[in-house]
């Protein structure tokens, strides 16, 4: 289930941070090449601060669960 679960995640990750580029690429057609790569650039640091906090989640989930099933 561990293994799934990370697999599923940086499945999601990768293709969250494909859709920023091409959000960025779109934005560098219509506003400007700055405005792209700034978004490129702060919303590719989002995803990834994001992302984390969803693993440390689970993670601490997994903790909490370990916890509980000691006797």
């Amino acid at each position: 289930m561990r293994c799934l679960r990370q697999k599923i995640i940086t499945v999601v990750y990768w293709l969250t941070l494909l859709g920023v580029i091409i959000s960025g690429i779109g934005m560098m057609t219509y506003s400007g090449v700055f405005s792209g790569l700034l978004a490129i650039l702060i919303g590719g640091v989002f995803v990834r601060v994001a992302f984390e906090m969803i693993i440390i989640a689970f993670k601490n989930n997994e903790y909490l669960r370990r916890i509980a099933e000691k006797p």
